[in-house]
């Protein structure tokens, strides 16, 4: 992981933050054995440096998913909304994620 691409995911989560209007407490990054990122309620987020291999349109999936989770706590219908007139058709970037998974659980389980 090298420090320029660390700074640049992070910048990407503030500026998204800002763009939500969502207060940003706590920030990592970290080896995550099993998911992409996780939130609390009380603005914490985790994020996987695994992230950082990947293209920038998938950090903005991961990004946005947990940001908006901090308003939204399920991914009912407000939350696909909001992903999509965010990010517009985030489903392929779900599946583009899925496919790079490897051991690593889906952010948006399906039913």
């Amino acid at each position: 992981m090298t420090s320029n691409a660390k700074a640049a995911f992070k910048t990407r989560v503030r500026d998204w933050a800002q763009k939500l209007d969502v207060q940003v407490v706590w920030l990592g990054m970290r080896p995550m054995r099993h998911k992409w990122a996780s939130c609390s309620t009380n603005g914490h987020l985790n994020f996987s440096v695994d992230l950082l291999s990947l293209d920038q349109a998938l950090w903005d999936y991961v990004i946005v998913h947990e940001l908006l989770h901090f308003s939204i706590p399920n991914h009912g219908r407000v939350w696909k909304s909001l992903m999509r007139a965010h990010l517009g058709e985030w489903e392929k970037a779900e599946e583009q994620l899925m496919r790079q998974a490897g051991s690593l659980q889906p952010l948006h389980p399906t039913p």
